[in-house]
């Protein structure tokens, strides 16, 4: 085993989908290209791990090198991969996070219907838990308060989604704008 793969990195996560009760896929997130590159193989990847986990009764399976943690609800399976060597409680507070956000943007009712009715709440909330593979949050109230979402609300509005987006795009170009200027002093050095 070469020392590169023990290095501690902060690209911890290597997949988060969401199955039905019949394997389906339901939200898929690959962070890692280079894992499972073509749909093909990513859903063969998760038909291998729906077929080991979906009548277990554990939190944690060891499949084709890659550690997967899962939690099933009433007719949805959960899933956070990472590499074999990553920590299991790190994927299981990204794990955790994402039900319970999940779970109060669908009022409690995490079953497959209200979760595709309410898609673009759930990308929101994995894109607030994980960016690249790098865990941001694993706080389910701070992930809610930054998708804009309250429990006495309606379900998110298409202007949160934008309000999130605009965010989001503001943090980008403030960031790029920052690299420019830094860019721009160390050539004038």
């Amino acid at each position: 085993m070469d020392s590169a793969s023990l290095e501690p990195s902060l690209y911890t996560v290597k997949a988060v989908f969401i199955l039905d009760n019949d394997g389906n896929r339901l939200l898929s997130k690959y962070y890692d290209r280079e894992l499972y590159p073509s749909m093909k193989d990513q859903k063969n990847f998760e038909k291998n791990v729906f077929n080991k986990t979906h009548k277990a009764d554990n939190e944690i399976a060891f499949l084709e090198g890659m550690t997967i943690v899962y939690k099933s609800s009433i007719d949805l399976f959960f899933y956070v991969v990472g590499s074999s060597q990553e920590n299991e409680l790190m994927l299981m507070s990204v794990l955790n996070c994402l039900f319970e956000s999940l779970s109060q943007i669908l009022r409690k009712n995490v079953e497959r219907r209200c979760l595709l009715d309410n898609m673009e709440g759930v990308f929101l909330v994995v894109d607030e838990i994980i960016d690249g593979g790098v865990i941001l949050e694993s706080d389910p109230q701070q992930v809610l308060q930054k998708v804009n979402y309250r429990a006495d609300e309606n379900p998110l509005s298409e202007q949160s989604v934008a309000q999130h987006i605009t965010k989001k795009l503001a943090l980008t170009t403030n960031v790029l704008q920052s690299a420019k200027e830094q860019i721009k002093w160390s050539i004038l050095k």
